[in-house]
């Protein structure tokens, strides 16, 4: 019986392992993953998820599997396994190349009183036959890293919220300093200093809760 049971954990274990290495083998967005979906009437929705963010649809598999559009959902939030850490994304209307607002989701990467850091990622193709996801962040500063896959890899597009408006940011540093006016010398210091670049995800993450904190102040 101890033999049996043995050899039960072992294939346990190996069947984690195979499944944990076919997840990390996808974009996050072709992975199911532990989350809620809060729906504009109120209802909250648990079961796995899996979100589409080039259509703005999140799907949620339970007993079935249901499609939600960013029109009638809140916000949903999962539990990202492979990487770790939970992981927000809100719907806010956005007018994409028209004057007309229409609800799209973002991934809200951090927050402050005055600003807030947004993010919509995509998967491009990776003309340079290698290359990686570059530092996500947002986990509790944990980043990730993974090959380009069949010459794709994930990349991303940043938007800071301020006053109620969305602004996409550029990803040059110039405009960096723009979009956080008031603290340039502080923020230089703090990038020099921590060695953070202004086009990386993780990067912006830090110094946009830096300069969140310097508002506080």
């Amino acid at each position: 019986m101890k033999t049996v049971k043995t050899a039960l954990l072992i294939l346990g274990l190996l069947f984690l392992g195979i499944t944990i290495s076919v997840a990390q083998n996808q974009f996050p967005s072709q992975v199911w993953h532990k989350g809620n979906i809060y729906a504009a009437d109120g209802q909250v929705y648990g079961g796995n998820i899996k979100y589409d963010l080039e259509n703005n649809v999140v799907q949620l598999q339970d007993q079935t599997v249901d499609t939600f559009t960013a029109t009638n959902v809140t916000y949903f939030e999962l539990y990202d396994e492979i990487y770790g850490g939970v992981r927000k994304f809100f719907s806010l209307p956005y007018a994409q190349g028209s004057d007309y607002a229409t609800p799209i989701f973002f991934e809200v990467l951090t927050e402050g009183d005055d600003l807030a850091l947004l993010c919509r990622e995509y998967v491009a193709t990776d003309s340079r036959g290698m290359g990686g996801y570059g530092m996500m962040g947002g986990y509790g500063m944990n980043p990730f890293y993974g090959p380009s896959m069949m010459g794709q890899r994930l990349a991303f597009k940043f938007y800071f919220l301020k006053n109620g408006k969305i602004e996409q940011y550029s990803m040059k540093k110039k405009d960096l300093f723009e979009m956080l006016p008031g603290h340039d010398e502080q923020i230089s210091l703090f990038m020099r200093k921590n060695r953070l670049d202004y086009d990386k995800r993780g990067d912006l993450l830090r110094i946009t809760a830096y300069y969140n904190e310097l508002n506080q102040n």
